[in-house]
């Protein structure tokens, strides 16, 4: 190489910095990239920072301050009128809250990862035939189908009962597709073929290998299933006619339309709304190392 390549290839490097992963952005794009993730983290955050001042407000101030200001605080005050609102039915609320979602997002993940791997896994007739489905049914609103399904509950005898909730949201078809990505990318079907040489039965296969290479993919879908499972409204309004059954959103939205006539349940449903926050908090913040692997290891055959 000549003296004057070297001399044109050392000039380009400085003008250019190249980082380990690639090409460095201009300094533009950098402060762009900023800009729009700031005004993303703004639109996330402002509603919630909006409800913990809120929550702090009484139902005068709440109406007589600025939103984004703290006034009095009255957290304590708050917490103890919402304890004491209807005996304590919005702890119950909650009970409800985390039983549905709790136990509903357990069996969906696993009836959605063993689907999802029998699917992955074999060979049947049909098998065509189940994943459109499956990829159909992700396209046809959970609004749309609410109503047929109380219809059904109400046939089977289920209104109005915990199992009427829990059992239409065992089928998830977004989390099969999922179980069946992640079956597909992360378990060999070579190890399934010397396991079953060694004499394992599918189940054992299934449980002592192929389960723990789905666990993050399981986990990715557990977290989807529970925060859909915990924002679901439209089928326990439905189904649920006895108060002390109702999930916690189902329960503020009632106390919301009260409150017209109620003021003073406006700074309940507040700070209700607050704490019903917590628990999707709590599982997003503890599951989020898994959830991102998984939803990485997920994606490459999209």
């Amino acid at each position: 190489m000549s003296t004057r390549a070297i001399v044109t290839n050392e000039k380009r490097s400085k003008r250019r910095p190249f980082l380990a992963e690639g090409e460095r952005p201009s300094a533009l794009a950098r402060a762009l990239a900023w800009i729009f993730m700031i005004i993303v983290a703004l639109y996330f955050l402002v509603p919630v920072y909006w409800l913990i001042v809120a929550s702090t407000k009484s139902t005068g101030d709440l109406f007589s301050t600025p939103g984004f200001l703290f006034a009095d605080i009255n957290l304590w005050e708050n917490l103890v009128a919402l304890t004491a609102q209807a005996d304590g039915i919005f702890w119950r609320w909650m009970f409800n809250s985390l039983i549905y979602s709790g136990l509903g997002s357990v069996l969906m993940t696993l009836i959605s990862v063993i689907s999802g791997y029998a699917l992955a896994m074999y060979r049947f007739r049909g098998r065509t035939v189940i994943l459109a489905a499956a990829l159909g049914s992700m396209l046809v609103p959970q609004t749309v189908l609410a109503q047929p399904t109380y219809v059904l509950l109400v046939e089977m005898g289920l209104n109005n009962t915990m199992i009427g909730v829990l059992l239409p949201s065992l089928v998830y078809p977004f989390g099969v597709m999922l179980g069946f990505v992640y079956a597909q990318t992360s378990v060999p079907m070579a190890l399934l073929e010397a396991a079953r040489l060694d004499g394992a039965s599918e189940w054992r296969v299934f449980w002592s290998i192929s389960f723990k290479l789905l666990s993050p993919g399981a986990v990715t879908i557990l977290l989807f299933a529970f925060i859909g499972s915990w924002n679901n409204f439209m089928l326990p309004l439905l189904v649920l006619s006895d108060a002390r059954l109702q999930p916690v959103t189902v329960g503020l939205s009632g106390w919301s339309q009260a409150a017209i006539t109620i003021p003073g349940l406006q700074s309940l449903v507040i700070i209700g709304a607050l704490i019903s926050i917590i628990p999707i908090i709590v599982i997003f913040i503890s599951l989020q190392r898994f959830w991102r692997s998984g939803l990485t290891m997920g994606g490459v055959r999209f």
